[in-house]
């Protein structure tokens, strides 16, 4: 019979580390969380010094009972749920949840699903670390002051089904600060100058960049700028000035965090960041590997630490060397470590074993757990490798005072290259370089003269906005992927084509949040509420400290808004649409996902249709209404009403006044018109005195 009980958190993990430890144990789970704080109400007691209040969550009894028989049977109970800050919380609530004050208990934490890991973690057994337990109790009592005390409030004044997350609405912030800015940018003219010339005994010409004069860079700013310069250079003299030879080594990159798995995932295999941690979740857990049984294979995927363990290191190293050669192993590896708290006590994301290649696996795995493995595998094994070499060579080419340029690279030691590239940092080689000193005789054949204007930042992707959220301090490992799939589910936030755009109603909440919560959605404020919860997981602050600092101010802030939104009677607007049923005027309603035309008349006149606001700017395809409306998936637009026959459309607003130059429809760009023919470039200032509303101010 089972003297021992191993209580983790996935079934998933059950049968396997059940294998690993044998018949002395009994292995159980909890299927995560087993108590939390009630869903009816705040949960929490803030006139006696902020006491949670936890229940069992439903559905969770015959867990519990289950666990309670076990609990009977076992000698020693070893809690081994996930290791990290939550999986802490998780181990503390069932030791209260099952009464284990007088048994003997012991936490353990193992970083891989493998029998070395999980039976070295059962010699360091130790007590819950209460430290990380408040860390995450302190979490998660903000997070329910926020979305408990201010989700109502947004309910209140636009009327359905919103909600607000003290992570979710810095992040929708981000985004529409984001969207302000390219929506605001005005594209500024330049130009580049490529310069062809003919090479004796090459059949392909040369082709080099202009750089400037010989005292610096010059940038050409308009046509007549590229045409003085052109004159300048006609008939001029072509000489090779310099030949520049040199050595170039690129470092291997860093193994993967959670935020860097997410990153690449999104950029090379278009996977979410959702997806993203169910796959690395699975790989964890363990994966059925033909002649081998279930192993775990992956380490923890919930880490912003890219050290590695010395057992990982020299598998690596002997691995390296074994298969691509001595000169390929990394002579000493520096685990680079950014300024923020990390969860060091994590290794990087790593293969648990490097001889368990892509290839070996890739029967046993599915083809997007196959993608998400090769990726990891490559990334660690080329971490551990040398760095790549190039020979570099830049040249420069004079002519009067004007000088172009040309350079190359070749590598001349791939290392870690032979594992893993990365698809943004592609050397271009030119040969042709290759033979040039200053002796060769250069004919030259062309200029090639090309327009171009500047370019807004990009639209937020899910890849780029976790990098921006790790960067600014907001959110740990584990809420990226929640805080991103969140806004998406409430309909704030939509995707199209790998990029996030904000909705018309995701612009409403942050705008709401901005005026009535100002520090909630601050970006500063937000990570130093992080840091401040690390604070208390180091033990050095106390969890209700922070609490008790915030809830007071957030108290405040919810009852001046709340007498804000009594002052303020919100009544339908009236439209000057007739409805054709009954022929009352029909007013204008805001649903989950926007404005409609609706009937007055409910609910004996139940007519509901489309509203779309007409901007007072004709149509410059077929002269009707030109009027706001929004794709399926919420993104705001400017279209003809007369859709589908007339398919005139723009994201910026259109104004009424036509381009001076080319006389094309003017849009608005912050307090600036820009001419919506790209190849025109026309910029003005709106007029002062205009009637038309500004840009991006529409009231809702």
């Amino acid at each position: 019979m089972a003297k021992y009980l191993v209580i983790v958190e996935s079934p998933a993990k059950v049968k396997t580390i059940k294998k690993f430890l044998g018949p002395n144990y009994e292995v159980t789970a909890s299927n995560g969380h087993v108590r939390d704080l009630p869903k009816s109400q705040l949960g929490i007691d803030v006139e006696h010094d902020y006491e949670p209040k936890y229940i069992t969550i439903r559905g969770k009894g015959d867990i519990l009972a289950n666990l309670r028989k076990e609990v009977k049977k076992a000698e020693k109970i070893y809690l081994a749920t996930d290791p990290d800050r939550e999986g802490e919380a998780i181990s503390w609530h069932l030791y209260k949840a099952l009464k284990l004050e007088d048994k003997k208990v012991y936490r353990i934490t193992f970083n891989e699903i493998t029998k070395n890991a999980v039976k070295e973690s059962l010699k360091n057994a130790r007590e819950i670390n209460m430290d990380l337990v408040d860390a995450q109790q302190a979490r998660r009592v903000l997070d329910r002051m926020v979305g408990y005390r201010i989700s109502p409030l947004l309910w209140a004044k636009v009327k359905r089904g919103l909600s607000a997350g003290r992570v979710q609405s810095v992040a929708l912030r981000i985004i529409c600060d984001r969207e302000d800015e390219i929506n605001n940018f005005i594209p500024e003219e330049y130009w580049t100058l490529d310069a062809s010339f003919k090479i004796p005994g090459e059949k392909k010409p040369l082709t080099t960049k202009y750089y400037g004069t010989k005292d610096g860079k010059v940038t050409i700013s308009s046509q007549e700028e590229l045409n003085r310069i052109v004159k300048e250079l006609d008939h001029a003299q072509y000489h090779v000035s310099e030949v520049k030879k040199g050595e170039r080594v690129k470092k291997a990159p860093l193994p993967f965090t959670t935020s860097t798995l997410q990153q690449e995932a999104s950029k090379v295999l278009n996977f979410s960041t959702q997806k993203t941690m169910r796959l690395a979740q699975q790989l964890y857990e363990g994966i059925d590997i033909k002649g081998s049984g279930t192993v775990g294979v992956i380490t923890y995927l919930r880490t912003d630490s890219t050290r590695v363990s010395k057992e990982a290191e020299a598998m690596a190293e002997e691995y390296i060397k074994k298969n691509y050669g001595s000169e390929f192993a990394a002579e000493n590896t520096e685990n680079k470590k950014n300024n923020q708290k990390i969860q060091d006590a994590h290794e990087a994301i790593r293969p648990t074993d490097l001889n368990n290649t892509p290839a070996l696996l890739k029967d046993s795995l599915s083809r997007d757990q196959f993608r998400l493995y090769q990726l990891i595998w490559r990334r660690f094994t080329a971490s551990r490798m040398a760095p790549a070499k190039y020979e570099t060579t830049s040249v420069k080419i004079d002519g009067g005072n004007h000088r172009f340029t040309v350079a190359a690279s070749r590598v001349v030691f791939e290392g870690f290259m032979s594992v893993y590239t990365d698809e943004d940092e592609k050397e271009e080689n030119n040969t042709l370089v290759k033979g040039i000193d200053a002796s060769t005789k250069l004919t030259f054949e062309k200029f090639d003269p090309k327009q171009h204007f500047t370019q807004p930042a990009p639209h937020y992707t899910e890849a780029s906005l976790v990098r921006a959220l790790e960067e600014l301090g907001i959110g740990r490992p584990s809420t990226y992927a929640p805080t991103i799939t969140t806004i998406l589910a409430r309909r704030y936030v939509v995707k199209e084509n790998r990029n996030l755009y904000v909705t018309e109603l995701g612009e409403v909440v942050n705008n709401m949040m901005k005026d009535a919560f100002p520090s909630i959605v601050d970006v500063n404020f937000t990570a130093n509420m992080e840091a401040l919860l690390d604070g208390v997981e180091e033990g050095s602050v106390n969890w209700k400290t922070v609490v008790s600092n915030f809830y007071p101010d957030l108290d405040e802030a919810v009852k001046n808004a709340e007498k804000e939104l009594q002052e303020v009677e919100i009544h339908d607007e009236v439209s000057d649409e007739t409805c054709e049923v009954c022929g009352r005027k029909m007013v204008i309603k805001y649903g989950p996902h926007g404005r409609f035309l609706a009937c007055p008349g409910f609910p004996e006149c139940r007519n509901t249709k489309p509203y779309f606001e007409k901007i007072g700017v004709a149509c410059p395809k077929c002269g009707k209404d030109i009027v706001l409306k929004k794709t399926k998936k919420g993104r705001k637009y400017y279209g003809c009403i007369d859709n589908p026959d007339c398919d005139f459309m723009v994201w910026q607003r259109p104004s009424s006044m036509k381009c001076e130059r080319c006389g094309s429809l003017m849009l608005y760009k912050g307090n600036k018109l820009v001419c919506s023919n790209e190849n025109c470039g026309f910029v003005t200032n709106v007029p002062q005195k205009s009637d038309e509303p500004v840009a991006n101010q529409e009231t809702v």
